[in-house]
């Protein structure tokens, strides 16, 4: 084992749970801990330690992995479930959720004044992404740090990309990244949708957009999705309700008007509305399709 091979990881979700996984496969001492029994079991059953708490996942780790679902929850593993008490002094926090910059440098400095190392790295690429080691990873860090934690991080992305060494640039390039996400699902959706209101076929409407100029990544990927029944959630339309929030916030702050990112907003914050909050961010459809209802009954 080398240095920095030992791991408590904090947040078995979806994407955590596969992370973790891959680290295991890949030689690594997984230690992980989620509130939910049942991800800790699933990490238990793939070799990785199921521990009792954050506490307990940290204190013989190399490197603390949160990957929780907001800037709250990663604070409160960090501050009051006893992270980084836990955590040899040396060792490294690496934050890989969604948060403000604001929020994720507050937390970084203090990491840094209690003696441990920090790296801001969200990630996105999904679940394909997690369980393939494809994931991009936008992490900012000092080169020295970076350095140590390359194979560490390489193992889960082969998007890795140093964005700068302050705190907080990871977290922006990744709210950068959430925008486009954001308004490229629901402009497939309203796309979509507009065709199954014109009569056409939304199967064989995406199966021409698919091949034209106007396609794109999120259009065929998501919207098989929102064309078939009964799909599985990789990334839920709260997920975008928060993330695009965060962009909105981060526009305010800097006095710039972000219109395309607002108008994807609502609509992500009208299918959590209708019901659709936890089902996938794909269903975001259920938005323009409740509009072209009421058009057709206008």
């Amino acid at each position: 084992m080398q240095k920095h091979d030992a791991i408590a990881f904090i947040g078995l979700g979806a994407m955590g749970g596969a992370m973790a996984a891959r680290l295991v496969a890949h030689q690594f001492r997984v230690a992980g801990f989620d509130l939910r029994a049942e991800a800790r079991a699933r990490l238990a059953a793939v070799g990785g330690h199921d521990a009792a708490s954050v506490a307990e996942a940290a204190r013989t780790a190399d490197t603390l992995i949160v990957m929780t679902v907001n800037a709250e929850q990663a604070e409160d593993v960090l501050f009051a479930q006893g992270g980084i008490e836990a955590l040899p002094a040396g060792g490294t926090v690496v934050l890989m959720a969604t948060c403000a910059p604001a929020r994720v440098a507050a937390m970084a400095a203090r990491v840094i004044g209690a003696g441990r190392r920090f790296i801001d790295a969200p990630v996105s690429g999904g679940v394909v992404g997690a369980e393939a080691g494809t994931l991009s990873i936008m992490a900012a860090a000092p080169a020295a740090v970076m350095d140590t934690h390359r194979r560490l991080l390489e193992t889960l992305g082969s998007g890795l990309v140093h964005v700068g060494e302050n705190p907080g640039q990871g977290a922006a390039m990744k709210i950068v990244n959430q925008l486009l996400c954001g308004v490229h699902i629901a402009v497939a959706a309203e796309g979509l949708a507009f065709a199954e209101r014109q009569g056409i076929d939304p199967a064989l409407a995406l199966g021409i957009l698919s091949g034209s100029a106007a396609s794109s990544w999120m259009l065929k990927n998501r919207g098989p999705r929102m064309v078939e029944e009964g799909t599985a959630v990789t990334s839920a339309v709260d997920i975008f309700v928060k993330d695009l929030g965060l962009v909105l916030d981060a526009g305010r702050s800097a006095k710039m008007g972000l219109p395309l990112a607002s108008l994807a907003h609502q609509a992500f914050l009208a299918a959590s509305g209708m019901g659709f909050g936890n089902r996938d961010d794909s269903q975001v459809i259920a938005t323009y399709r409740a509009l072209a209802a009421k058009a057709a009954g206008a």
